[in-house]
């Protein structure tokens, strides 16, 4: 199963990510430290979609070898969501603008997401999220 946990910067994904991991016992790829591997901090719409080529590369894997992913990210438009292909989508919706003017202005709501998150969750919230997910990767 291949998790995307998107939304702007400082919305919380990598906390987020970083919790439900732990639950999941699942590959966890941060958009920073993937950047920082690639040695790539190009924001263009051209970098973004090479990131989110990166990120589902690392997915892919693996979802290949029988091994869930989540991957936190800004997948800040409906192209880059499509391309990464996320099984479950999770949108971090806790800010009305994050701190990076030009992310701010190319992001787009997503049109669909399976779970919609408007606070920081608590403990025992991601504790629920971690096994509704796995409810649904047990039904596919």
């Amino acid at each position: 199963m291949k998790i995307l946990i998107m939304g702007l910067p400082g919305s919380g994904k990598t906390h987020l990510a970083q919790r439900l991991q732990r639950h999941l016992e699942c590959a966890w790829f941060n958009a920073d430290r993937v950047r920082e591997s690639a040695n790539d901090w190009d924001f263009s719409p051209e970098g973004r979609m090479r990131q989110a080529d990166r990120m589902k590369l690392y997915a892919d894997f693996e979802v290949f070898n029988d091994r869930s992913a989540i991957c936190d990210f800004v997948c800040p438009t409906e192209e880059t969501r499509k391309h990464f292909d996320a099984d479950i989508v999770i949108w971090v919706d806790t800010l009305e603008e994050g701190r990076f003017e030009d992310t701010n202005k190319l992001f787009e709501q997503p049109a669909s997401v399976d779970h919609h998150i408007t606070h920081h969750m608590t403990d025992q919230e991601i504790e629920e999220l971690a096994l509704c997910l796995k409810l649904a990767k047990a039904d596919t």
